[in-house]
C-alpha cells in the first residue's frame, strides 16, 4: 500500500456513527470503554452542531475509513496566538504501518500553519509506548514540566455551586 492511497476529509454530519466506531474502538485499546457516553445523536449535536467548537477528519485507504482526529483551537497568552489542540487520533489495527496517523498528523500541521497556530499540542497516556515512540519519531517533544489536571461531572457542578469554592 502506497503512501497515494490514503487521503484525509474533513468529517461531515453523516460520518457520526463512523467516528463513535472509531471512539469505542480507541477507548477500548485504552482500557477505558464503559466510559464512553457518546452516542450518535451527542456526536451529530456537538460536533456538527452550528456553535461546535470541534472539527474531525477521516483518513480514508483505498476509500475505506480507517481513522479519525478530533480537534479544537485553543489560545496560548504567551505567544498571543491560536494553538490547536488535537483531541483523539485514532487508527484502526489493520491499518497501522502504512502512513495513516502520519498524515493525519501532516495533515493537522498543514492546519496550524494555514491558521496561524504557534503550537500543536496533544496529550498521550504515559503507558502508550507505541504512540510515545511514534510522536518522537516525528520530532514531537514531551512537556514533563506541566501537571494535566480534570474536573469533570459532579465536580464540576458541586464546584461551580459551593458557597465558599470548595469541591
Amino acid at each position: 500500500m502506497t503512501f497515494e492511497t490514503l487521503h484525509i476529509r474533513p468529517a461531515v454530519a453523516d460520518d457520526a456513527a463512523l467516528i463513535l466506531r472509531f471512539i469505542t474502538e480507541l477507548a477500548v485499546y485504552e482500557k477505558a470503554e464503559d466510559q464512553v457516553a457518546a452516542t450518535v445523536g451527542t456526536i451529530t449535536s456537538s460536533l456538527f452542531g452550528a456553535h461546535s467548537p470541534a472539527k474531525a477528519l477521516i483518513c480514508e485507504l483505498d476509500g475505506k475509513p480507517v481513522g479519525f482526529a478530533v480537534y479544537f483551537f485553543s489560545y496560548s497568552t504567551w505567544l498571543a496566538k491560536p494553538g490547536l489542540y488535537l483531541e483523539d487520533l485514532y487508527v484502526s489495527p489493520d491499518a497501522r504501518g502504512v502512513g495513516a496517523g502520519k498524515r493525519l498528523l501532516q495533515h493537522l500541521a498543514g492546519i496550524a500553519v494555514e491558521t496561524g497556530c504557534g503550537r500543536f499540542e496533544w496529550s498521550v497516556l504515559d503507558w502508550n509506548e507505541p504512540a510515545i515512540g511514534f510522536y518522537r519519531s516525528i520530532g514531537a517533544q514531551p512537556q514533563d514540566e506541566w501537571i494535566r489536571y480534570r474536573m469533570e461531572g459532579d465536580a464540576i457542578r458541586a464546584f461551580a455551586t459551593s458557597p465558599d469554592g470548595a469541591g
